[in-house]
Parts: structure tokens; C-alpha cells; sequence
């Protein structure tokens, strides 16, 4: 019987545990700070387990980890070190869907050491986007070409049917890490030169993307492309860009967001009945008095009816409507997470979607080159998970499996970048109507 121990109950997280508890001969605990939450993905199955757990209780946590042959991390990234850790030392195995740190990756002698694999990045964007992107470099090389430029594009929005609001984005997962997320700077190259984009400028970066059967999106970069070069065998390539996709207009209003100050991470005191026309103005240093959307366009350099004040005003920004948090420590950061996530969730019945979008030119040997596309369209299922969920928790969830079973027999920290991990995953996830069509002209 194998043990897995699930950390963390969130958005994401049913497909994986309803997957794992499918499996014969498994057994599988979800620990969370949410005891509710966590009973909720179990239902009762005869072979799961709740428990409470608070991050912080590392006595309690390494108990937990000590106990199960391998341990899925859901927890917020900083704490996966802390996980592994444990981990390494156990002898136990151990699965994310986060991007490996560099201390994470300083893990990597100590795991093989103990004969431990730790896989990292293997959700969607990080993990399918990895996978797909794989088979076809591999591909191009068994054939004898090389791959010359790559450029990638992932977001997860709203179907278009439920792409209804001013902002062109729902939350199917934390909204305080997509604002987070909008604070990153990153880098790509283009045409064999570095791009450097630092994090206040990271929306004025954007590329205009035509997706077959969605229409035209925005997509901006993702962090650091540059370290995948090497990850993914293309050194020397000319053009190797990871972005992230949104609708039209979403960057043009994030860049406003940033210049505002609010995804400010700087903590302040707000008492009950503060506004948030109040807090804007005093964030901001313009008026609360009179015509508050004349001052704001004023102050960021708009026309009063520009959609950008549209977007603002239709989330409430410039309302007289209270802060959904108060009190000492609340950020700005805090406050524009809460009321996203407040006004802007799937309504019962909605779908999401995930679009995934790969772009290749390969080079061979005798001159030719070919374009190569591979793309993924998954929509949510109504009333059912969404396919954020899907995306995320299934791949994490089946590379688990292959690790315990032994069909994955590596050691240390990966990410699924190795045929022998990439291919089974991929495969399995073609069975659930989770694939990348490919394309070559």
C-alpha cells in the first residue's frame, strides 16, 4: 500500500487527490489548514484521511512526512524547501507544481544521495508547457534539425462565453498570486540579443497573439526564458521566449496598477469604514474630494473616459464602498487580491480555459526549415473542476504515481524535461482529453 500526503486543500487540488484515491493500493492523507476543505476532497472515500495542519507546525509536518512513502506540495512556494528537506532526510519521495529555487535545487546532491526523486514544475505552466515543448525538440533532433526559435504562451482565462466583465479575467486559482505575479521581472532573448525587463516594466512588453478558435490575445513575458535554454538543450538559439496570455487590454491596465503603487507589498493600518476612495486617494496622493476619477486619470496620465477608469471603476476602486480588510499589517497588495477575488469569480455553471501555445522554427541540415506549432485548448468542465484545476493537479498527480510505482526510476530534483518522465505523463493525460495538437508548414 502506498502513502501519499497532500499538502494543501485548495482551487486546484480535487482532480488530484479524486485521481489518487482512484489508484489501487493507495492511501492518501490531505492535510490543510482547512480541515473543511480537505474532508471536502476526501468525501469520505475509504482511503483518505483529513487532518489540520498549519504550515508552521514543522514538528507536526515532519511527523506527517516521515509516515508517507511520498509527499505532493500545494503549500506556498517558499515553504516546498522545507518540505523536501524533510523529505531528503525521510528517504521519502516528493512532487510540486511550483518552479524550482535555487534552494531547491541545491537539493539535488542530497536527493540522490538518498535515493530520492523530488519533481518540480510538472503542472501546466510550469509542467505541460515543458513536456509538449520536449517531444517536438526531441523530434527535430532525431531527425537531425535544430531548433532555432521557440516561443511559448500559456494563461489560463475565461471561455470566451464567460468573458464577461471589464477586466477580460476570472479567478480559478489564488488571486493574490496573479497580482504577485504582475510584479516579476523577466527576461528573453530576441533575435540572438538579451531582453531584460524589470519587474515596474513588465506590461509594456507585449506581443499580439492570433490563437485559432480564441481569437487575439495579449501575452506578456514570464519570468526567466533564459534559464530554460539550457534546460531544454537549445544553446546558441536565437529567439527563446515564455509568456504569459491575457485578453486585449489587460496590460495596458496592470501597467496603471503598478504605477499606482498597487501591488505594493509595504504594510499599513486601516481602520474600519476606511473607503476605497479614501485609500486610493491616500495611496495615490490625489483628492478624495470631488471628482475622484478626473484626479486619478489626471495623476496616471488618461483621459477621463479611457477603459482603463472603466476597469477601475467597475471593481469598485473609486467607490465609496468600505476595504474588505482592515486593521494593522494590510498591504495594498492585500487589498486589490481581496477585491478581485471578491468581484471577479467563476459563476456556477462558467467555464474556464487553458491556452497553450507553442511556436517553433527548426533548421536542418540541408537548408530547410520548418515552422512547427503545438497547442492546447482546455476548457473547464461545467459545475465540475476547471481546467485549471485539471491542468495543474493531473500531471503532478500521474508523475506521482510513475514515481511510487517505479515507472519513473530517477533521483534528485527534476523537472519533467527527460522522455522517460515527459511521455507517460503526456500520454496519460491524452486519455483524459488533455493534448497538444500539432502543426508543421
Amino acid at each position: 500500500m502506498k502513502k501519499v500526503l497532500v499538502l494543501g486543500a485548495g482551487l486546484v487540488s480535487r482532480p488530484l487527490v479524486r485521481y489518487l484515491l482512484d489508484q489501487p493500493d493507495f492511501k492518501v492523507t490531505v492535510a490543510s489548514r482547512t480541515v473543511s476543505k480537505a474532508e471536502s476532497l476526501i468525501d469520505n472515500h475509504p482511503d483518505g484521511t483529513a487532518l489540520p495542519l498549519l504550515a508552521d507546525d514543522t514538528a507536526k509536518l515532519d511527523q506527517l512526512v516521515a509516515e508517507h512513502d511520498l509527499a505532493i506540495s500545494l503549500l506556498p512556494a517558499p515553504l516546498h524547501p522545507v518540505v523536501a528537506e524533510m523529505c531528503i532526510r525521510h528517504r521519502k519521495h516528493m512532487a510540486t507544481t511550483s518552479y524550482v529555487s535555487e534552494k531547491m535545487q541545491s537539493y539535488d546532491g542530497p536527493a540522490r544521495d538518498a535515493g530520492v526523486m523530488v519533481l518540480n514544475e510538472c503542472g501546466v505552466d510550469p509542467g505541460i508547457d515543458h513536456m509538449s515543448a520536449m517531444r517536438v525538440i526531441h523530434d527535430v533532433e532525431q531527425r537531425g534539425g535544430k531548433v532555432v526559435s521557440f516561443r511559448s504562451y500559456c494563461g489560463g482565462l475565461p471561455a470566451p462565453e464567460a468573458n464577461d466583465n471589464p477586466w477580460g479575467y476570472k479567478f480559478s486559482w489564488s488571486p493574490r498570486a496573479v497580482c504577485t505575479a504582475g510584479k516579476n521581472s523577466a527576461c528573453y532573448r530576441e533575435n540572438g540579443q538579451q531582453v531584460d525587463v524589470p519587474g515596474p516594466e513588465l506590461f509594456t512588453h507585449v506581443d499580439q497573439i492570433t490563437v485559432e478558435g480564441i481569437g487575439e490575445l495579449e501575452a506578456y513575458p514570464n519570468r526567466d526564458s533564459l534559464g530554460y535554454i539550457d534546460l531544454y538543450g537549445l544553446e546558441g538559439i536565437d529567439t527563446m521566449f515564455r509568456g504569459t496570455f491575457r485578453y486585449r487590454g489587460w496590460c495596458r491596465c496592470l501597467k496603471k496598477v503598478v504605477d499606482l503603487g498597487l501591488l505594493s507589498e509595504d504594510p499599513a493600518t486601516y481602520t474600519p469604514g476606511t473607503t476605497f476612495k479614501g485609500w486610493l486617494a491616500n495611496l495615490t496622493g490625489i483628492s478624495a474630494d470631488g471628482d475622484i476619477r478626473a484626479a486619478l486619470a489626471e495623476k496616471i496620465d488618461l483621459p477621463a473616459n479611457d477603459d482603463v477608469l472603466d476597469r477601475f471603476a467597475w471593481l469598485g476602486l473609486l467607490s465609496d464602498d468600505e476595504l474588505p480588510i482592515v486593521g494593522a499589517e494590510t498591504t495594498p497588495l492585500d487589498i486589490l487580491a481581496a477585491r478581485m477575488g471578491e468581484k471577479m469569480p467563476y459563476q456556477p455553471g462558467e467555464r474556464d480555459m487553458i491556452v497553450l501555445v507553442h511556436r517553433f522554427i527548426a533548421r536542418f541540415p540541408d537548408g530547410k526549415e520548418e515552422k512547427i506549432s503545438s497547442t492546447l485548448i482546455d476548457y473547464g468542465q461545467p459545475d465540475g473542476d476547471s481546467s485549471m484545476a485539471r491542468t495543474v493537479s493531473l500531471p503532478v498527480a500521474i508523475g506521482a504515481r510513475l514515481i511510487l510505482t517505479g515507472a519513473i526510476a530517477e533521483t534528485g530534483v527534476h523537472i519533467p524535461v527527460k522522455p522517460e518522465i515527459y511521455n507517460p505523463i503526456l500520454d496519460e493525460l491524452a486519455t483524459m482529453d488533455i493534448r497538444c495538437e500539432e502543426r508543421t508548414e
